[in-house]
């Protein structure tokens, strides 16, 4: 249900707004006077989604009373209506974050239009709420898994910053190292862990609309651009801005970026008024960025503010000893979710997977385990076998050795039990009966061959 307060002495105009927008499913309550709203708003705790208030009422100013409720905590978009706002009460409302300042008599088509785009902002403020909530019970520095000691590293120096109050950070490492759950660590481990976590890919923008969608506009800054648009470093007010793939921003987005940080300032595209922005910013990328700032790809100035504070993740290949652990969490996890019991993973297996490059890191090695997921039984362990091809290369060089005695046997061996599977239409326990050997047997044997089960 859309929820509405509207705080309005003009009788008249205060009935027509409530039925206009009661017409159009919005759940609406109706306050006279900052004594009512304090009421309905502060001491019962109502939570509007959208707060449509006049600025001059019998008992106080709308400005003051949206001060007072901003400290105690209150949410939700707010838009003045008022005949006497001077330059400076529109400043004041803008600095106290309303998203927008009416005169009266009222524009409804411009109304219409602010309110269309006060629901979208608030849809979306509620969504990052909850997010929030959410992810804050979730991770802590812990959850960077693993005990190889490029993986304590990570962990320590995340736990540090997390507890220090930095303005920027940047994250560097291949695609698929975890930058993005260390981003998340370094919000919700620490004293911003209530406030809002935004994220954005820089990559997937083109640059007009990152430029929108990162700072905001104004009604008819560019075409398309209908009624104001508070954005997302607005959004992240008090929380964390985590900008991913910042290597692919264009120069002059760069160049906002580095004011806002200087500043502590943002101005939506198409306004020269500056709004607070008491974000932290996380960047991430899989970019050298000294390199870009050689070839003038990227500002040198905005790479030193945000390389203040760098920490690399290392590539899985760094960390092998760390595969064993991450194959099973994640496959754990995932058979859990599919009501399934986890059967563990073969020494075969391991090997493999921990003999493999692994040029996608992570995410390569998580995807991996979520699809054997979907093949395993439940309480059968990981085998080989259930391995796509390109993990399934025998680790052993004495396993395919065409020029020695073993390896020839297992060749043979190979070729007999591939057979025997192919008759049987895969079915082990019809093969292991034509072949003369337990079932156990004939599971292990595929498993050291690296062979596929169907």
């Amino acid at each position: 249900m859309r929820t509405m307060a509207i705080i309005e002495d003009e009788k008249l105009l205060g009935a027509e707004l409530k039925r206009r927008f009661e017409r159009e499913g919005w759940n609406v309550t109706l306050a006279r006077t900052i004594a009512d709203a304090r009421h309905l708003l502060l001491e019962l705790g109502l939570s509007p989604s959208i707060v449509l208030s006049d600025m001059n009422l019998p008992d106080g100013n709308g400005l003051d009373f949206l001060e007072e409720f901003r400290k105690s905590g209150g949410q939700g978009e707010w838009v003045f209506l008022s005949g006497y706002g001077t330059r400076r009460d529109i400043e004041r409302a803008s600095e106290l974050g309303a998203l927008d300042f009416l005169a009266k008599p009222i524009d409804y088509h411009k109304l219409d239009l602010t309110i269309s785009a006060a629901s979208r902002g608030a849809k979306q403020t509620q969504r990052i709420r909850d997010a929030a909530q959410t992810e804050a019970r979730k991770y802590s520095a812990k959850g960077y898994l693993g005990a190889s000691p490029a993986a304590e590293r990570v962990r320590m120096m995340l736990h540090q910053l997390a507890q220090v109050p930095i303005s920027s950070v940047l994250l560097s490492g291949e695609t698929g190292t975890g930058k993005g759950l260390a981003a998340k660590i370094l919000h919700y481990a620490g004293s911003r862990h209530e406030a809002p976590f935004v994220d954005v890919n820089c990559a997937a923008f083109p640059k007009d609309l990152l430029e929108s969608e990162l700072f905001g506009h104004e009604s008819g800054a560019f075409t398309g651009a209908k009624g104001r648009h508070r954005g997302l470093m607005e959004q992240a007010d008090g929380g964390t801005l985590f900008l991913d793939e910042v290597g692919d921003m264009a120069a002059s987005t760069q160049a906002k970026i580095l004011r806002v940080l200087q500043e502590k300032q943002v101005h939506r595209v198409g306004s020269q008024r500056a709004r607070p922005a008491r974000v932290r910013l996380i960047a991430a990328t899989h970019c050298d960025l000294d390199a870009m700032v050689e070839s003038g790809q990227f500002r040198r100035d905005l790479y030193h503010r945000l390389a203040d504070w760098t920490v690399e993740l290392p590539a899985l290949r760094q960390r092998r000893e760390d595969v064993a652990n991450l194959a099973a969490h994640f496959l754990s996890a995932e058979m859990r979710r599919l009501g399934k019991r986890f059967g563990g993973l073969s020494e075969a297996a391991v090997a493999r997977l921990q003999g493999y490059g692994w040029p996608g890191n992570v995410r390569e090695l998580e995807r991996e385990m979520l699809r054997c997921a979907l093949f395993l039984q439940s309480g059968e362990a990981l085998l080989t076998g259930h391995l796509q091809p390109r993990f399934r290369q025998p680790s052993l060089p004495d396993e395919t050795a065409d020029d020695s005695l073993k390896g020839q046997l297992l060749q043979a061996e190979r070729k007999i039990i591939s057979t025997a599977l192919a008759q049987c239409d895969g079915d082990v326990k019809v093969a292991a009966e034509r072949l003369d050997c337990g079932s156990s047997t004939l599971y292990r044997r595929i498993d050291l061959l690296g062979l596929r089960m169907r």
